[in-house]
């Protein structure tokens, strides 16, 4: 499922270039909102409508969606935070995501000009 995804995410990415240019990361925008929308449609069918077992769950959940963005997940956690209300916990693991996470791009960022120099 996983190369499956990817190998989508390639291909959408390189679509979505294509029509609207390199000047702004629009493919990955798209490819994580797409996911999450796709996240969303997938789990809510698995809960009122369709049981799918946990093998072809994960698949296109894990698999699948993980493999085109793992943004999916991250939308996910946060909101089965929300739907709990557990709003602090939510904010706080989407704030912490993004900055620590741009952060430890920079971090690597800076480690290897600092190592090359």
């Amino acid at each position: 499922g996983g190369a499956l995804g990817a190998v989508g995410r390639y291909l959408a990415m390189g679509e979505i270039s294509r029509w609207l240019g390199m000047g702004f990361p629009w493919g990955t925008l798209i490819i994580n909102v797409s996911g999450s929308l796709l996240m969303g449609i997938l789990v809510e069918l698995g809960a009122l409508l369709w049981q799918p077992n946990l093998t072809l769950r994960a698949f296109l959940t894990v698999g699948i969606l993980g493999g085109y963005t793992t943004f999916s997940t991250f939308s996910l956690d946060v909101g089965l935070m929300i739907e709990r209300n557990q709003w602090a916990a939510a904010t706080g693991y989407a704030l912490s995501s993004v900055i620590l996470s741009v952060g430890g791009l920079f971090v690597g960022l800076w480690l290897v000009r600092t190592l090359s120099i």
